[in-house]
């Protein structure tokens, strides 16, 4: 075998492949990351247009505190990275209500509690379930070795923390409607449209069908760590590539993978650079593009639950955006703000009618001219409503999605819209396009009500030497999620400190030694 030979070739510089990367070379391994785009982030990421800076999607992350693994890895390994801890982080906005997160709960609490005829005890109970259920399962998200595979120092941690996961165990499998309906809170408005606009961009699909813990516990998002990154969340993909490399690592930008190859004890890489020879890949792709590398052989052979996977993925959603560079409007705050704006509050949230706005601060240096704002607007659009489409079909909707989008801006933020400078708009086919996402999906699989999110928790490979990472496998969906996925895979793949950096002769005795790569 010829090539440049590696433990491990990561596929993708998502989040979940910068993880994994990060965490392999950091155990040791002789690690090459390869990414299509000339800049890491995936979906997270900032990029350049005509001399603006925007936000590709995701806008708001968690994960950002000291204890947490953004924040460990920015403490750790020095990274050049500012967080913002924005206060407040959202404002949500309808036609007829109002309201406003801050870092401290108990105030949004508050605001609920205000409204007219608002059931008083009954949103305490809601909120003090959600609490218990959120402080059961975001622990997990701080520390990765509590999460699948489990060491024995994991297990008597779980088995000590026994009775903090009671109260989830009654609401597995069921929805957060029920939960609602249990509490008498069905019919309270202000807390159903907050509830359905948080699950729709955390466990992307509306609250009524959401499976309850995951649910409960991403009500917490907005309190776990979430700030914003100075300069666009590319910042800390860029710094983390950087950490890749200066642990020993090859991140290999601009460089296309078009093929994967099983081979004797390992696998072959065609990128556009040319060919690279591995133990095991980390592939931060979607299951159905994972399919299209593989040869025709080796993808017959995919089991059946990545196939279900993808069809899954099929039926989520795709993303059509606005990037707009705006005035800043008279006495606006000089921090960067979120806008979540619903335009009919029992209408789907969905195809125009929930928006979720990103505006950049001014300290965030080089994305507008000064006195100017760049902001990200999204929402979500059904990826079967694209595919059965004809290319005229879905041009004229997502024109009209688009257009519908501005009016929700008009209405709703009409102090954002009164100097717009410059426009552009994005679709699914864009993120298609420009990632190699199939369809343009984003956000992952739809968390709906069923006891099949807890079946498949731990990392394992697809096939001998191939893993998935990334928002469609668990745990998924959000930035920390994937980053976290990546790390617990590269645990499975690297388990050990590796010894010195073996050489392409040593690979056949290597591959088949297996006390390190299995």
């Amino acid at each position: 075998m010829t090539g440049p030979w590696y433990d491990a070739v990561v596929v993708g510089a998502g989040f979940g492949g910068l993880g994994a990367a990060l965490e392999l070379t950091r155990r040791g391994a002789r690690v090459a990351l390869c990414e299509t785009l000339n800049y890491p982030g995936g979906c997270a990421s900032t990029f350049h247009r005509h001399g603006h800076a925007f936000e590709s999607g995701a806008t708001l992350f968690s994960g950002l505190a000291d204890g947490q693994l953004f924040g460990r890895w920015v403490r750790e390994l020095g990274l050049d990275v500012t967080v913002d801890w924005v206060d407040p982080l959202v404002e949500l906005r309808t036609p007829g209500m109002r309201l406003v997160v801050y870092h401290d709960r108990d105030r949004l609490l508050d605001q609920l509690r205000a409204f007219p005829g608002a059931p008083a005890r009954a949103l305490g109970d809601f909120f003090a379930l959600q609490r218990r259920v959120a402080d059961a399962l975001w622990p997990l998200f701080d520390d990765p070795t509590l999460l699948p595979p489990l060491d024995v120092r994991a297990l008597l941690h779980h088995a000590s923390r026994a009775g903090s996961y009671l109260p989830l165990a009654r609401w597995m499998g069921r929805p957060l409607g029920a939960v609602l309906e249990h509490l008498g809170l069905l019919g309270f408005t202000p807390l159903r449209t907050y509830l359905d606009a948080l699950c729709q961009i955390t466990v992307q699909c509306a609250a009524a069908e959401a499976e309850a813990p995951f649910a409960l516990a991403a009500m917490d998002y907005y309190w776990r760590g979430t700030g914003h990154v100075r300069g666009g969340i590319g910042q800390l993909a860029r710094a983390l590539a950087g950490a890749v490399t200066a642990e020993g690592g090859d991140v290999l930008l601009a460089n296309r993978v078009k093929s994967l190859t099983p081979t004797s004890g390992g696998w072959r890489v065609e990128s556009r650079r040319g060919e690279l020879l591995t133990r095991h890949v980390v592939a931060n792709v979607l299951p159905q593009g994972l399919a299209r590398l593989l040869s025709p052989t080796a993808s017959k052979q995919l089991p059946h639950r990545v196939r279900s996977l993808a069809g899954k993925v099929a039926e989520g959603w795709g993303a059509v955006m606005l990037y707009l560079v705006v005035g800043a409007p008279e006495g606006a705050s000089p921090h960067a703000h979120h806008l979540e704006l619903i335009q009919e509050p029992h209408a789907p949230f969905i195809e125009g009618n929930h928006l979720f706005a990103s505006f950049s601060g001014e300290a965030d240096m080089g994305r507008a001219p000064p006195g100017q704002r760049t902001v990200t607007v999204s929402t979500h659009v059904p990826l079967r409503a694209l595919r059965d489409a004809s290319p005229e079909e879905r041009a004229r909707l997502v024109s009209r999605l688009q257009q519908r989008m501005r009016e929700g801006l008009e209405h709703l933020a009409p102090e954002w819209m009164r100097d717009v400078r410059h426009e552009m708009t994005g679709s699914p086919r864009t993120f298609e396009r420009f990632t190699g996402r199939d369809g343009g999906a984003v956000g992952g699989v739809p968390r709906r009500a069923g006891l099949h999110h807890y079946v498949s928790m731990s990392p394992r490979p697809v096939l001998e030497g191939l893993w998935l990472v990334g928002d469609s496998v668990f745990p998924g969906q959000s930035t920390l999620a994937t980053a976290l996925g990546g790390v617990r895979t590269a645990a499975r793949v690297a388990p050990r400190q590796s010894p010195a950096k073996r050489t392409p002769a040593a690979f056949a005795s290597a591959t088949s030694a297996s006390t390190f790569w299995r």
